[in-house]
């Protein structure tokens, strides 16, 4: 993109970064376009290009990418279960979870965890659990992972 057709998505940058911060709060959360575009202020199709233009990718692949790096964190550091690690982290399907998993770090969940099973003591998942993180809503949908699926204007 040109640096002309990234001045007027600038302007917007405060705005964007509430959404953004939206999601990096929210991430194991339902969160969909209209959710954030209302959190920036603008329409869905404006935050949609806007959000691509200043951060280089959607807001579904942004949101795709904290949950995975907060699932990484979790499987490096806690004896949780990848289907734990998956529903804690915002996915419904441990397919889709595995999947997404595998196509960004370029391992699956198990064998990253077992990368990191080197006998040091993890966070006990009853700790995790009891700190709120198992009672958070869990979404069935959540704004798309996939680029060719969000709403053209």
């Amino acid at each position: 993109m040109s640096a002309s057709g990234r001045r007027p998505a600038l302007a917007l940058l405060p705005h964007l970064r509430r959404a953004r911060d939206l999601i990096d709060r929210n991430y194991a959360e339902p969160l969909d376009l209209d959710e954030l575009a209302g959190a920036a202020g603008v329409s869905k199709y404006h935050f949609l290009r806007a959000f691509a233009a200043v951060y280089g990718r959607t807001p579904g692949v942004y949101l795709a990418e904290r949950r995975i790096e907060r699932a990484q964190d979790l499987l490096r550091a806690t004896n949780l279960t990848v289907t734990e690690v998956c529903m804690m982290v915002g996915y419904s399907s441990l397919g889709s979870f595995s999947g997404k998993f595998h196509q960004l770090v370029g391992v699956s969940p198990r064998e990253y965890q077992a990368k990191f099973a080197d006998g040091a003591p993890h966070i006990p998942g009853c700790y995790v659990f009891m700190h709120g993180l198992s009672d958070r809503a869990r979404p069935d949908t959540a704004i798309s992972e996939k680029p060719d699926e969000h709403p053209t204007p």
